[in-house]
């Protein structure tokens, strides 16, 4: 076994491969942890590798390093579930995007007069990641950013399942998460490993086709922001 002044190299049968094996071997981690995010009940080690298309020793070395680096633990049942390392990821990323569709919500709210949101998904909720109310309207909608709700009500979280289908065109909701308010909002698209919705909720109905369109403007300024 040779040696290199950084310490010991790896033999043929070692750890350290060829950069070829090492960008499958990432390339398998990432679509490990991808697995284990979509199953919400969790994932047995032998589902991983069936789905992986591997042998279960190369799902337990996989999980080796991920679970060294808290992104994926077992439960009590030994299922794959995320682990909590994901979510320092989640709240340094969060801002971020943030940031990134402030300026669009800010024309929007300015354009309708209503409170426009950007929601991120969280399991099977929505959740407000960024809000901004119209500066010049007498009354308009207090939304809370952290606020929370199912994906299966309101304008923000049907647009976002919209788009799981495919489909861009802008969704409205009236009262379903609040009586009296009405909601407009268009899936984000085309940011990897993204999905969102950008919306605005208002107090009075709205022209849909007219907010529609303008939704669907700021959806689309704010993939170019994050992609």
């Amino acid at each position: 076994m040779a040696t290199t002044a950084g310490g010991t190299a790896g033999t043929a049968g070692g750890t350290a491969g060829r950069p070829g094996e090492t960008a499958q071997t990432l390339d398998r981690g990432l679509r490990l942890l991808q697995l284990v995010a979509d199953a919400n009940g969790g994932l047995t080690v032998t589902e991983a590798a069936t789905r992986l298309g591997v042998g279960r020793a190369v799902v337990y070395r996989l999980l080796g390093a991920l679970t060294e680096h808290g992104m994926v633990r077992r439960d009590g049942t030994g299922r794959l579930r995320l682990g909590a390392g994901l979510l320092h990821l989640a709240r340094r990323a969060q801002p971020l995007l943030a940031d990134g569709a402030l300026p669009a919500l800010r024309r929007l709210a300015e354009q309708t007069g209503a409170t426009a949101h950007l929601t991120v998904v969280d399991g099977g909720e929505g959740v407000a990641l960024a809000v901004v109310e119209p500066s010049w309207t007498a009354f308009h909608v207090a939304y809370r950013t952290g606020a929370r709700h199912p994906l299966e009500r309101g304008a923000a979280g049907r647009a976002i399942l919209a788009g799981r289908a495919g489909r861009a065109d802008p969704v409205s909701t009236s009262g379903e998460l609040q009586a009296g308010a009405f909601g407009v909002a268009a899936p984000v698209l085309g940011v990897p490993g993204l999905e969102a919705s950008v919306g605005v909720v208002a107090l009075a109905p709205l022209d849909v086709a007219l907010v529609g369109a303008q939704v669907a403007a700021a959806a689309a300024e704010i993939t170019a922001a994050l992609a």
